[in-house]
């Protein structure tokens, strides 16, 4: 479990492919202080066990179905990633819980700098804008983000100095992808009234209409 407060950024030293699965080892400096191998290691969002640590160069292995959800599979060698070490039960949570099981990407479509701060305007699939509402929560590459607006296919997050300079993200550019995880109480709602909601119908119409035109 995460928090979506990124430790900092990290650079990626080598990417090597094996079958379908790439092996990221990054440069873990000044974060690896009790890390022992199995742990996990949230890179840019993604929930990573470590495999391998070797001083501060630690290595993980990222599956198909990681490569094919996240935007691991875009980075090369020498590209920073954020990055986060996975909570203790003493930690304080300041962002919000975090599973690190990224759910798929989306594409920042538009940048707008205001002052100190930037927004960013993310498009992605309509059957995923469902699990947001304005004030909630969503990460971002790992970030914990609060939504501003949400459109029927996008959505926006405002970003403070902070932000731009612990993570990735003031880097990024338009059209580039990004990571996201919707809040899962959210989603366990959505899907808990969807699973009601064509029963509750049913319900409805057999209460209301005459027997004779149901039979029909």
């Amino acid at each position: 479990m995460f928090s979506g407060i990124v430790q900092g950024t990290r650079e990626i030293q080598e990417i090597l492919e094996d079958s379908g699965t790439l092996r990221l080892r990054i440069d873990l400096h000044r974060l690896t202080e009790g890390l022992q191998t199995g742990a996990s290691v949230s890179v840019n969002g993604v929930c990573l066990s470590v495999v391998q640590i070797q001083k501060d160069h630690v290595s993980f292995d990222v599956i198909r179905e990681t490569l094919n959800r996240s935007n691991l599979d875009g980075f090369q060698k020498g590209d920073r990633v954020n990055i986060e070490r996975s909570l203790k039960l003493q930690d304080e949570i300041g962002g919000h819980n975090v599973s690190g099981h990224v759910d798929t990407t989306g594409v920042i479509s538009s940048i707008l700098n205001s002052g100190n701060n930037r927004d960013l305007k993310i498009t992605c699939n309509t059957e995923w804008t469902r699990y947001l509402v304005p004030k909630g929560w969503i990460a971002l590459d790992g970030i914990s983000l609060t939504v501003v607006d949400v459109g029927l296919d996008w959505f926006t997050v405002s970003l403070i100095p902070e932000t731009l300079q612990r993570t990735i993200i003031g880097s990024k550019k338009e059209g580039g992808r990004v990571n996201l995880e919707f809040d899962q109480n959210t989603k366990i709602i959505v899907k808990t009234l969807d699973a009601m909601l064509p029963d509750l119908e049913q319900r409805l119409r057999q209460s209301i209409l005459p027997k004779e035109h149901l039979e029909s």
